[in-house]
């Protein structure tokens, strides 16, 4: 099997306890990664647009995107993200605890990859993660850079 040599994921959530959660359970994963986190969606694209102080990072091979968070929700960055030829074919899993229909279908209908509600549970997050990393990092085929 053809591995990317390591995994690019960029984290955009507005929450630290659920950043440094993700954080701590990717650094355990036997895939080689690095993880970038940024707060919202304007940082998110300043980052995938590489602006300002993101000028030199990597363009990430996947994007988790939490939904609810202040100044650009994550409806909106995916909405951008997959309207800009240069970024939409990165794959965007939707990480987020809202559980409402409209947002689970606007965000298929606007080009999520899959869409995840978190557990509050923290073992249920474990398996979350757990599950993001055997599929997106195992099993899937990402695009190449």
């Amino acid at each position: 099997m053809e591995t990317i040599e390591r995994i690019k994921i960029l984290l955009v959530d507005d929450d630290p306890a659920d950043t440094e959660l993700t954080e701590e359970l990717l650094a355990e994963s036997k895939v080689k990664l690095d993880l970038y986190t940024v707060q919202d969606g304007v940082y998110a694209l300043e980052f995938l647009r590489k602006q300002g102080e993101y000028a030199h990072v990597p363009t990430p091979d996947l994007i988790l995107l939490d939904l609810n968070m202040p100044r650009k929700d994550g409806r909106e960055t995916l909405e951008e993200i997959k309207q800009d030829t240069a970024l939409r074919h990165i794959p965007v899993v939707i990480l987020t605890t809202s559980d409402s229909s409209i947002d689970v279908a606007k965000s298929y209908a606007t080009g999520a990859s899959c869409y995840i509600k978190k557990p509050v549970d923290l073992g249920e997050f474990q398996k979350v993660v757990a599950a993001i990393e055997n599929f997106w990092f195992t099993i899937v085929k990402l695009p190449t850079r």
